[in-house]
This record gives structure tokens, sequence and C-alpha cells, in this order.
């Protein structure tokens, strides 16, 4: 099933979303947020393929909220949770970071995930309790471990609240500070190792549906705001602390629980 999710996701991407990177016309939701014609060009072909694969219902940033609901309560058995493209106001703009991503979701839970970076040509990819992998190769790639005061973080300013953010501008604990606008992206480079630190105030599940998976399956660790099991936070507003590493996550957790 992997290897047929990796293949259509690739072939999708290659028919409808490269062809027309920085040449489509913008649109916006009436939450403000982007869309364009290759959103829903690659929501509709990618949908076709992936109930070739499992004919499970489909939960995609792209629907009507009424249908994202309604599939994803008639689900539990199995569903497909995906963003046909996650970093739209990059992809617009000609940033090359944005992403492709796939889950599959059993019981509200990841059991695959695959997040593509046309441009780059990067598929990170995963399967429960088998390892998560870049092109093949096992992750992590980066294996070094910096202090605290020495790690590179992602972090989503916008949706942490006034204090937090604040916080994060003028008494940071780490060295340095990224936000590229794509989740699933974030969670896959912290996977990799790229980032240290991980931090957002409130993801969709196509957010972070595969790209949690991919942090889980190469040793990661997350947790919410709130909750130490990522999984009981807000299921439509997950917020997300996360780290690769154990020690480095747990000192993370606290500092920002601290200053929240």
């Amino acid at each position: 099933m992997l290897e047929a999710v990796i293949a259509a996701v690739k072939a999708v991407a290659q028919q409808e979303i490269l062809p027309r990177y920085m040449k489509v016309a913008r649109q916006r939701k009436a939450d403000g947020s982007l869309f364009t014609e290759a959103d829903l060009a690659t929501q509709e072909a990618l949908s076709r393929e992936l109930r070739k694969i499992y004919a499970g219902p489909m939960v995609a940033e792209e629907m009507a909220e009424q249908e994202q609901v309604a599939h994803w309560r008639a689900g539990n058995a199995g569903l497909w949770c995906m963003d046909p493209i996650d970093g739209t106001s990059n992809f617009v703009n000609g940033l090359p970071y944005f992403a492709v991503s796939v889950a599959l979701m059993r019981q509200g839970r990841s059991v695959l995930g695959v997040v593509y970076n046309p441009v780059s040509d990067e598929m990170f990819y995963a399967e429960r309790g088998r390892g998560s992998y870049l092109n093949g190769e096992k992750l992590p790639i980066k294996e070094h471990v910096p202090p605290l005061r020495s790690a590179m973080a992602n972090i989503d300013l916008k949706r942490l609240s006034a204090k937090l953010a604040k916080s994060v501008c003028i008494a940071r604990p780490f060295s340095s500070q990224r936000n590229y606008g794509s989740c699933a992206l974030e969670w896959c480079y912290t996977a990799a190792g790229r980032f240290d630190l991980y931090l957002h105030g409130g993801q969709k599940p196509w957010d972070y549906a595969a790209g949690c998976l991919i942090l889980q399956e190469a040793g990661g660790h997350m947790c919410g705001l709130d909750k130490d099991d990522f999984w009981a936070e807000p299921l439509w507003q997950r917020s997300a602390i996360a780290a690769l590493d154990p020690d480095l996550f747990m000192q993370w957790r606290d500092w920002v629980r601290a200053h929240r």
C-alpha cells in the first residue's frame, strides 16, 4: 500500500502541480487562506487514485467544513486525510517549500504517511511500526543533538498566544528560529534533524496527519500545549510541541509551558 501511495502522490504532483507552479491565479477562501486551481485539480486527481488503493472516506483541506466533519465521523475504520498543496502561499509566490501530504488513519490515528515536495523531489514516508524514510534513507539523517541554547527551532508565531509569542522572541532559549509556511514539511524536517525543535499553536488534521507519524517513526516526541498526549488535543485545532531527541523535547516542553 505504501508503495502505491508514493507512486500516486508523485505522479499527481508531476501532472497537476508542477505545470502550474507560479502560473495560476490565487483566490481566497472565507477564512482568508489561499487556494488555487492547482489545489482543486490535485485534490480531485489524488482522491481518485487513493480510492483505488483503499476505498474509504476522505478528509481533504479543500472540502466544505460540513463534508470534512461528516467524512471524519464515517471513517473510524479507515480514512484518507489529505492536503493537496500544503503551503499554497509559497506555491503561488514561487517559494519552493510546499508539499502534498497524505495519511491513512484508523481510529483517529495515522498508520501511513507520505509528504512530497515536488520541487526538491524529496519524498518523506512512514508506516506505523516500520520507521520513516526520505527517498529511501532511514530518518533521522542528522544524529547530532545540540544543547537547547544551540538548537534550531521552527515556530509558527502567529498561532501562539501573545504572551508565548513575546517570550519566544525576547526570552528565547534556543539559538535560531525559522518558519517557512508548510506544516507537513515542518514535521518532516524535524524528523530528519534539520530542525531541533518545533512549536505550533493549532493545526487541522491534514496539517499533522502524515508529518506527525513521520516524526514519531523517526523516534521523535510530541505533545500539545495543554496535554502530554498529542492525540488528546482538540481534533480540529491541535497544538504541537515536538523534538527528535527525548531530553531536548522535555526541556523544550517545560520551557514552552512555563512561558505560555
